[in-house]
């Protein structure tokens, strides 16, 4: 008889807290400025982050120059290779701070026009054009980068970085991948 009650109470239960759960992943992400970005990867856009753009490199073995600098003490770095791997990285920040401040805006430019519901198809196709070629120009500045990284860096510091940053399963450990 117990087990039966138990059994009426939950199933009495369960739509109430099927109801209490969010109908929906965005629940919650209304409230934002631009609907599709959130506001850390707004702010990573607007600093030069990489946001993930160069893991096809970073994954490959083609070091990023951000990580290049955290790591400058354990890969040994030479002076001539700090100088140049801090421009790498500057000029890289610098071109990804100004796309990724274009690409922000042609978000914010996309989102009121349905806020506004002023978006058509043919505004729309525009709009996502942009929005496109601004996050492939942006991708390719964080990919160059890490082409240009690794040209700095011989395959012993290669095979450290690699290891430094925990990726023991791309390539053999002795593999430069040059």
């Amino acid at each position: 008889m117990k087990f039966l009650f138990n059994a009426l109470v939950i199933l009495a239960v369960a739509p109430l807290a099927a109801a209490a759960e969010p109908s929906s992943p965005y629940a919650g992400q209304e409230t934002r400025e631009i609907k599709a970005l959130s506001p850390a990867h707004i702010e990573g856009l607007l600093a030069g982050k990489g946001l993930g753009f160069g893991k096809s490199a970073e994954l490959n073995r083609y070091p990023g120059p951000a990580h290049v600098l955290e790591l400058a003490g354990e890969l040994d770095l030479s002076e001539s290779q700090l100088r140049a791997t801090r421009a790498v990285h500057a000029r890289m920040e610098e071109q990804a701070r100004e796309l990724g401040a274009r690409l922000v805006a042609a978000e914010a430019e996309l989102e009121r026009s349905f806020r506004d519901e002023t978006a058509t198809e043919s505004s729309l196709r525009s709009a996502l054009a942009q929005i496109g070629q601004l996050q492939g120009e942006l991708r390719a500045v964080h990919l160059l980068a890490h082409l240009e990284q690794r040209r700095l860096l011989s395959p012993d510091q290669i095979n450290r970085y690699v290891h430094l940053r925990g990726y023991h399963g791309s390539h053999q450990a002795g593999e430069s991948g040059r």
